[in-house]
């Protein structure tokens, strides 16, 4: 390829290079730059025949035979590589697998979390991969929706403050820095309104409640910088979001502003012919998902041949294509791929992925994921420094990798190349855990107790009609009478037992949403036993979502919720249990107490009859924002300092924590706003800061609270986002439970 080529200048301007370079490229050319493929496939044809500009699920040996592919093409454009990294570099054998989002939420530490996607980007970087599918901006609303566990939990304003700070960790210094991935946000927007709980339905949702509550985590992230926003799998108002031109077009790129690239979900395109039905063949939704704004299309190999068919029958210009190519390779020449295409680093990998630093930040992250939701009569900690002590460390998820990292890790099913998943011995379990920090006097014993499911092929048939693979059907396994008397022998012989329990990859994820939310195969039963034997009992869930708990649960002496906590959560776990640590986490979301109680989250909107159901009270199980420390801390003496603020002012308040405990606590302290009169209806309540504040043992902390006045806001009717003057209150606790808060007046003048 000649030096002397304007696009292969790198001292002209950007707009320069990607002028001269679309002005050389031929139809099928810009047509495969707009193609995001699954390299797991073959990559000749990937590279050379449908000239893609960008790939994902790229195995280590395959991201050098692509590099070499590209060579061999006639402009050599640098592909675009892409792998759902989503709570760290999750299909490279030896990286670091952080908590997923759900667990990373209930640190509520944003800055924490800007230093999980900070390392990150580092060992993303160092393999050849340029771009990371995460954050998710989704929020949790039914808990039945198999992807909960990739979400920040319920409330918009926590997701946005999270959503950003993994924005900043993953771009890094910017577009030029080599230790910087991309950042997705996704899904755009909606997605997880479902109808059942079930995945990529129909979202039966209006403009303006897009508008009040899905839409301000993707408004932050846009003007956060990210350069990449996902596209929804669901339809809208009978609108696929991939053809929503509205949303793509108006809202996103010309109200606020974003100018980065836009990329499908797996098949979008493909989907409107042969499941959504919205387009007679390719070409029509080539036309469709082009038009509306839609810059790559992920994993629909026959984009190629439709967008070009599209375009032969007057469907779609080559202009309207040209203006995606133009982002697509306005955003390589700003990475400098085509100076420096950032191939894989053997040695930068030695020196950065999964090193111990990494791993220390994980635990770190892996202890402050952990919520304390019940500690009847002091039962915890343990005392770690008595001579001797006994614990049963029981349950299906006590000894579990796979429970433990969570979907999107290893060997969770979406790669074919970590069939064993990560190096067992990065990866700590309870079990590991109680093990390694535990006196060495004492006696940890395990009984597994219980299976939760047996896998059985699909019926519907080997693969769906993309021809991708069904996952296996999870049933729950058999009461196993052995393994229960096992494990209740083991709890009669301790001094407590440690019993994990929760769900698996399998009842997680895409595709597999689940129809009720209780524990499955023979952990109730398990449950039903070691409570039987009055020892101790210590329920630890360990799972992506939450769960519906059974009476011998509700009546254990210690819950502990830990989602899927990472390589290093059993060891968090053990130390939470001894005491070596204080529990900090709160709840990201409300868990109801039972499935018919769908959607308990906080934020619900005035005006229904009653407060209760006839059969069922609707007071959720745990509420957003809750979470026990090892020490009592009461609130006192709030005080708004600004009881009547401008509409360009903040509100400002105090309030006095006091530690009555004799060990220190941190103290997430939340402050929720109610606009009392309103001229549309509009939530009870919403987050709009919070503190966390570390209160001595024996002392008081005066906490100052600051909330913009722009932040007191609601959609009007028409869709307006309006600050409306008049009467409004502050309410700050502990948690977003009504009892738990106090309340102070204050007025916003016009």
């Amino acid at each position: 390829m000649p030096a002397d080529l304007p696009y292969r200048d790198p001292s002209l301007p950007v707009e320069r290079r990607v002028e001269d370079l679309l002005g050389r490229m031929t139809l099928p050319e810009k047509v495969g730059q707009m193609l995001q493929l699954d390299s797991r496939t073959d990559l000749k044809e990937i590279v050379s025949e449908k000239l893609a500009g960008s790939i994902l699920h790229t195995s280590p040996a395959k991201m050098l035979e692509a590099i070499d592919l590209v060579a061999k093409t006639r402009l050599q454009i640098p592909l675009l590589t892409a792998e759902d990294c989503i709570h760290g570099h999750s299909f490279w054998p030896g990286a670091t697998i952080f908590p997923t989002q759900l667990g990373m939420a209930c640190t509520w530490d944003p800055e924490l979390i800007e230093r999980v996607a900070r390392v990150s980007a580092v060992e993303i970087s160092a393999t050849g991969t340029h771009w990371t599918f995460s954050p998710v901006l989704c929020i949790a609303r039914d808990l039945r929706w198999g992807r909960v566990d990739e979400t920040f939990g319920e409330d918009p304003f926590l997701i946005g403050e999270f959503g950003a700070a993994m924005i900043r960790g993953y771009q890094g210094d910017g577009l030029q820095d080599p230790t910087g991935v991309l950042a997705t946000a996704k899904h755009f927007a909606g997605y997880s309104e479902t109808q059942g709980g079930r995945d990529a339905s129909e979202a039966d949702i209006s403009p303006r409640k897009l508008r009040s509550w899905f839409m301000p985590p993707f408004e932050r992230a846009a003007r956060e910088g990210a350069q990449i926003f996902m596209i929804g799998y669901q339809s809208m108002d009978g609108v696929p979001i991939t053809a929503n031109r509205w949303l793509l077009n108006d809202v996103l790129k010309e109200e606020w502003g974003f100018a980065g690239t836009l990329v499908t979900d797996w098949d979008n395109v493909g989907r409107m012919v042969w499941e959504q039905k919205v387009a007679a063949d390719y070409a029509e939704a080539a036309a469709l998902a082009v038009q509306a704004g839609n810059d790559l299309m992920m994993v629909t190999p026959g984009f190629f041949e439709g967008a070009q068919e599209a375009v032969a029958r007057g469907l779609l210009t080559e202009a309207e294509i040209d203006a995606a190519v133009r982002r697509i390779l306005r955003l390589k020449f700003s990475l400098g791929l085509f100076e420096n295409p950032r191939v894989p680093d053997p040695e930068r990998q030695r020196t950065v992925i999964g090193i111990p630093e990494h791993a220390a930040l994980n635990l770190e992250v892996a202890r402050k994921s952990l919520v304390l939701l019940r500690n009847d009569d002091g039962v915890l900690p343990i005392d770690a420094a008595a001579k001797f002590r006994r614990i049963a460390v029981i349950g299906p998820n006590a000894d579990d990798v796979s429970a433990q990292l969570g979907d999107w890790a290893g060997n969770s099913g979406q790669v074919d190349w970590m069939p064993d998943g990560h190096p067992r011995e990065m990866t700590e379990t309870v079990l590991d855990g109680f093990r390694a920090v535990a006196p060495a006097a004492w006696d940890i014993i395990h009984a597994r107790g219980a299976d939760i499911e047996r896998l059985v092929p699909d019926p519907e048939g080997a693969t769906y009609p993309d021809g991708q693979p069904r996952p296996p059907i999870s049933q729950g396994a058999p009461i196993d009478a052995h393994l229960i008397s096992v494990a209740r022998d083991a709890a009669i012989r301790a001094d407590y037992a440690v019993v994990v329990v929760g769900d698996t990859v399998n009842l997680t994820g895409e595709h597999k949403s689940t129809a009720t939310l209780e524990l499955q195969g023979g952990q109730i039963a398990l449950l039903d036993a070691i409570a039987a034997t009055k020892t101790p009992m210590v329920v630890v869930l360990m799972n992506s979502k939450p769960c519906v708990l059974p009476e011998s649960a509700l009546n254990a002496a210690v819950i502990i919720q830990a989602f899927n906590p990472g390589m290093r959560g059993g060891r968090a776990i053990a130390e939470l249990v001894l005491g070596l640590i204080e529990p900090s986490g709160r709840m990201p979301l409300s868990v109801p107490r039972h499935v018919g109680q769908q959607p308990v989250f906080y934020n619900q909107i005035r005006g229904q009859h009653g407060t209760r159901y006839a059969d069922l009270t609707q007071d959720p199980l745990f509420v957003f924002g809750e979470g026990l420390t090892y020490t009592t801390i009461s609130y006192a003496d709030l005080t708004v300092t600004t009881p009547a603020v401008a509409p360009d002012g903040t509100v400002k308040a105090e309030v006095t924590l006091t530690n009555t405990g004799t060990r220190d606590g941190v103290e997430t302290v939340q402050a929720y706003v109610s606009d009392l009169v309103t001229s549309v209806t509009w939530a009870v309540r919403e987050l709009k800061a919070y503190r966390q504040v570390l209160v001595p043992a024996g002392q008081s902390v005066t906490v100052a609270i600051e909330v913009p006045a722009a932040a007191c806001s609601l959609v009007t009717a028409d869709g307006r986002r309006v600050v409306e003057p008049g009467d409004f209150e502050l309410l700050v606790g502990p948690s977003s439970r009504e009892r738990d808060l106090m309340r102070a007046p204050f007025t916003l003048s016009a």
